[in-house]
């Protein structure tokens, strides 16, 4: 772990914010839109370097996702803000329809995903985003896991084309990886080495993994860790590559453990090497309101319950299961 120290805590949030910015001045085809969550989206910075860029849609998402579509054809690189909730479940059939079908050059960029939005509950905290839009043909899925890694995805997400989802977070969080790294979209990170059991995780779970794979070490278990940052397309190599290692497996994210992540590793797995895998996930359950850390002890999304995973998923290697 000493190559990840953490470098002091940041919102991923604000590593969107700040990508943004960094874009408009780089690129003038870039554009942003948000529905009424200028400040939580931290767009302030290029609303106010490039007011004529920036389209303030308010509290009419579907509408964003149209307009958004539609900028596209004149050649811009559209930027849509809001909650990771009204992102996806509120708009899907508008970003089914009018950016996937048509393979719009859309960057549907959303915050406050997971629990981990915390105190404004169920209906706003969304746990099933990423299975919605993995779903959709030729959808890029991006869940960043620090400050750092949200601005270096943000900046590469503009190079591609074709529509991409990018999640990020509200709290502040552990800031980790390098800075000014190059983000390579489809490619995972192996962040330890090890050869009893790998862990995968992605977003605010990769910290809590190298947590549990520093604590486990101390136990004699040595973890393979790995950040899957990019779930779609998947980087199946990593992933092969270590559990025909270790032959067992942990998934790790803040997202129902139906659709995500997880479920992503599973169907790799059935595919080429068959072996032993624990989820930490949700439970097929919706979030509730409370502290987000209260939130991520109670729904078993952190150190201790990937360190349980690890335990278990090395009991069933040993036994066959």
């Amino acid at each position: 772990m000493t190559k990840f120290k953490n470098q002091g805590s940041k919102d991923t949030r604000s590593g969107f914010g700040d990508g943004l910015t960094e874009l408009g001045r780089k690129n003038k085809n870039v554009v942003a839109l948000c529905a009424d969550l200028i400040g939580s989206l931290k767009m302030n910075q290029f609303i106010k370097e490039n007011p004529e860029r920036f389209f303030q849609i308010g509290i009419a998402e579907a509408n964003m996702m149209g307009i958004a579509a539609g900028l596209t054809i004149g050649g811009k690189i559209p930027f849509t803000g809001t909650f990771a909730n009204f992102s996806t479940g509120r708009v899907y059939d508008q970003i089914r329809q009018s950016i996937a079908y048509s393979n719009k050059n859309v960057k549907i960029c959303a915050s406050h995903a997971g629990i981990t939005l915390g105190e404004d509950g169920a209906t706003h905290q969304i746990l099933e985003d990423i299975g919605l839009m993995k779903m959709l043909p030729g959808m890029t899925v991006i869940n960043t896991c620090d400050y750092n890694q949200t601005k270096a995805a943000t900046l590469a997400i503009s190079k591609i084309k074709g529509p991409v989802y990018l999640r990020f977070g509200r709290p502040v969080v552990p800031n980790f990886t390098p800075i000014n790294q190059d983000f390579n979209i489809g490619k995972g990170i192996l962040l330890k080495s090890g050869n009893d059991a790998t862990i995968v995780s992605t977003g605010h779970l990769v910290w809590e993994s190298l947590i549990a794979a520093e604590k486990l070490e101390n136990e004699g278990i040595s973890c393979e860790v790995i950040n899957i940052h990019t779930i779609k397309p998947l980087d199946e190599k990593i992933i092969l590559d270590s559990v025909k290692k270790t032959r067992c497996v942990v998934s790790a994210e803040e997202h129902n453990y139906y659709g995500g992540l997880g479920e992503s590793i599973s169907r790799t797995l059935t595919s080429f090497f068959p072996c032993s895998q624990e989820f930490v996930a949700t439970k097929d359950t919706f979030g509730e309101s409370g502290k987000p850390s209260d939130l991520m002890n109670k729904y078993s999304l952190n150190d201790t319950a990937i360190a349980k995973a690890v335990i278990k998923v090395i009991e069933r290697k040993k036994n066959n299961v």
